[in-house]
């Protein structure tokens, strides 16, 4: 039971960054249908802030972080106006969007090599530190990491439910043209949308870079547990995107109690998929009409 009760903690503390960066994927998919896999490479362009601000500069976490939220947010939003709103307007299909995505994330993945060079690096913080809470031992990173995706968790939430702009982006998701039509800003909502994307992707890579160091394909590494999650809660729905996050690393963690090896983590995420979608094909909170 114990053991248990850890891989349960440490599965939280590992969907915690396949939550948060899944919301970024989901909100974007949600407004604009587009697949966006260089989604990973923003992850490992905020990790690569974070270390910049901290480990050259000398800041503190806090600032690590929010430096890699406002570059990468800002970096979604030059995509979005170089590259993706024109390809809306010339009528791209679905398939030019998806090779795109790709080729950007190929392009974004060997400039990070370039520029900051193949070597792994780690964040300047506390890799040694344990607390005992009853029968679970908790590194300081994991508390930083729940604790930092938990208030994430809330703010989006709130900004969701609550705001003007969390209602807009839900009535473009329903229906594009209705809520054109409606009186809703939708080129504004869009970019609103990439900034909040790019930024939570920065967030997670920063997380990320905590748990497992940083290096140039560290957000592709991630990238598949990422899209298990979105896929599991259902494609456009940011819940959906952090219930699949959570259960997706606490089933991959509780799986090497059971004796599976660490190696085979992804696979036990993508049968964890597998399962839920012969049964629910949507996704867990996703809508029967989205799929064909």
């Amino acid at each position: 039971m114990d053991e248990l009760l850890q891989a349960t903690f440490n599965g939280i503390a590992v969907g915690s960054i396949y939550a948060i960066a899944g919301v970024g994927l989901t909100l974007v998919y949600g407004i604009l249908k587009l697949t966006n896999f260089a989604h990973g490479e923003f992850l490992t362009l905020g990790a690569y802030i974070a270390f910049t601000v901290m480990a050259t500069w000398g800041g503190p976490l806090v600032l690590g972080i929010a430096a890699a939220a406002l570059v990468v947010g800002v970096f979604g939003v030059i995509t979005e106006q170089a590259i993706w709103r024109p390809l809306r307007r010339k009528r791209a299909g679905s398939l030019q969007l998806l090779l795109m995505s790709i080729g950007l994330s190929f392009v974004l993945r060997y400039l990070i090599q370039l520029f900051y060079s193949p070597e792994f690096r780690r964040l300047p913080v506390d890799i040694f530190s344990v607390h005992e809470l009853g029968p679970i031992r908790a590194s300081t990173i994991d508390l930083i990491v729940i604790g930092i995706a938990v208030g994430v968790i809330i703010v989006i939430a709130l900004l969701l439910s609550r705001t003007l702009l969390g209602k807009s982006m839900r009535a473009i998701s329903d229906n594009f043209d209705l809520a054109a039509v409606s009186g809703v800003d939708t080129r504004r909502t869009i970019l609103v949308t990439w900034a909040l994307g790019g930024a939570l992707a920065g967030i997670g890579g920063v997380l990320a870079g905590m748990q497992l160091g940083i290096k140039p394909d560290m957000g592709f590494n991630l990238l598949l547990g990422i899209f298990a999650a979105v896929i599991l809660g259902g494609m456009g729905n940011a819940y959906g995107a952090l219930l699949g996050g959570y259960i997706i690393g606490i089933m991959q963690e509780v799986a090497v109690v059971g004796g599976l090896e660490s190696r085979d983590k992804p696979a036990v995420g993508f049968a964890v998929l597998i399962l839920v979608l012969l049964f629910r094909p949507q996704g867990i909170l996703g809508r029967r009409a989205a799929v064909n």
